[in-house]
């Protein structure tokens, strides 16, 4: 797991920055969406300036019971989407964004 971003939270928006080796996106914002439609719809777009580069779905852990947002972030740019968890730090002063690569198995 890697910390790719920090957030703080100004209202119901997300404000912070994803820093990774080959993308450095400041003022990068997570705006609720309104009127989100279906039970898949995302709860939050992720925009950087006015480009709109992922979105992102409120969830629940299993173990905890608190909520977070996942991230699926995307862009011409990227080779694939990145998929990475907002979750709330310990002091309650922001959010980290937090990335792990995903198991897959090969049929080696």
């Amino acid at each position: 797991m890697a910390t790719i971003g920090t957030f703080k939270k100004t209202g119901t928006e997300y404000t912070g920055e994803i820093l990774t080796l080959s993308l450095q996106a400041k003022g990068v914002r997570l705006v609720p969406t309104s009127g989100a439609s279906g039970e898949n719809a995302p709860t939050h777009r992720v925009l950087v300036g006015r480009a709109e580069i992922g979105a992102a779905w409120t969830k629940t852990s299993n173990d905890s019971g608190r909520e977070y947002l996942g991230l699926k972030l995307d862009d011409p740019s990227f080779a694939a989407p990145i998929y990475a968890n907002l979750f709330d730090d310990e002091d309650g002063e922001g959010s980290s964004l937090i990335w792990s690569r995903p198991n897959t198995r090969r049929g080696d």
